[in-house]
C-alpha cells in the first residue's frame, strides 16, 4: 500500500485492488443466480413447452405465468434475491401476453429474439466506438463502480474483444431461434430458447471473468517491477 499519494494519480489496478475481487466462482454465482437460479429461470419456459405440447395455447400461457409468480412468492418468503425471479417473470410474462393476444404459440418467444437481436446489435456498437459494453458491466457488477480500465491500453482492449465475441455469439444464438421462428417450428423453438439460454451465457461468462482477471494481474507487474 503506498501513502501520500492521490488515489487519482495511480490509474493501474494493483494487486491490492485484485485481491479485493471475488473470485471467479463467486463471480460465476453472482451473475448466474447459483444452480437454484439457473433451475428456477428455465421452469417457466419448460412448463410452457410441455403444456402447449400435450395441450392448448392458453393453458400453457396461465401454467407458466403461474410458475413464474409462484417461483418469485416462494423466494420473497424465503427473504432470498428475487433479482432473477423477477427478470424472468417479466420475461415470460410479456411474450405469454403477446401470444395471448396472437393467439400464435411461437409469439411466446418472439421478445426473447427481439431482445436478443438488440442486445448483439449495442454489443457491437459499443465495441465499434471503443465504449466496449462489458468494460461498464464489469466497472459496475465487479470492481464497485471503478473504471480504471479505461486508462489501461490492454484491458480496453481485452474488454473491446470480449464485447466483440459476446456480440457475436449472442446474434448467433438468436439467429437460430428467429429461424426456428420464422420456420414455424414451435416445439423446436422453445428446446432451442432452453438449450441456447444459459449455456452459451455461461460460457461467456467464465470466459470473460478468466481473461479479464488474467489481463489485470499481468497489467499490474511491471510497475510492481519498476518500483
Amino acid at each position: 500500500m503506498t501513502t501520500g499519494q492521490p488515489p487519482a494519480t495511480e490509474p493501474q489496478i494493483t494487486p491490492a485492488d485484485d485481491e479485493q475481487l471475488p473470485s471467479m466462482a463467486e463471480q460465476m454465482a453472482e451473475q448466474l443466480g447459483g444452480w437454484r437460479g439457473l433451475v428456477e429461470s428455465s421452469i417457466p419456459v419448460v412448463v410452457f413447452v410441455l403444456a402447449n405440447v400435450l395441450g392448448e395455447l392458453r393453458p400453457a400461457v396461465i401454467a407458466s405465468i403461474g410458475v413464474a409468480v409462484l417461483i418469485a412468492v416462494v423466494r420473497l418468503v424465503q427473504r432470498r434475491p428475487v433479482r432473477h425471479a423477477v427478470n424472468g417473470l417479466f420475461g415470460v410474462a410479456v411474450g405469454a401476453a403477446i401470444a395471448w393476444r396472437t393467439g400464435d404459440e411461437r409469439d411466446f418467444y418472439l421478445p426473447g429474439i427481439l431482445y436478443g437481436i438488440g442486445y448483439g446489435i449495442v454489443l457491437l456498437l459499443s465495441a465499434a466506438i471503443r465504449q466496449p459494453l462489458v468494460g461498464w458491466i464489469w466497472s459496475v457488477l465487479v470492481a464497485k463502480g471503478r473504471s480504471e480500465w479505461r486508462d489501461n491500453p490492454r484491458l480496453v482492449r481485452t474488454f473491446t474483444q470480449l464485447t466483440v465475441l459476446w456480440g457475436v455469439v449472442w446474434l448467433a444464438k438468436v439467429g437460430v431461434q428467429a429461424g426456428l421462428y420464422l420456420a414455424h417450428q414451435d416445439t423446436a423453438l422453445g428446446v432451442a430458447r432452453l438449450a441456447l439460454g444459459y449455456p452459451p451465457y455461461a460460457l461467456l461468462l467464465l470466459i470473460t471473468v478468466w481473461t479479464v482477471r488474467r489481463v489485470t494481474r499481468e497489467s499490474a507487474t511491471p510497475p510492481l517491477s519498476g518500483a
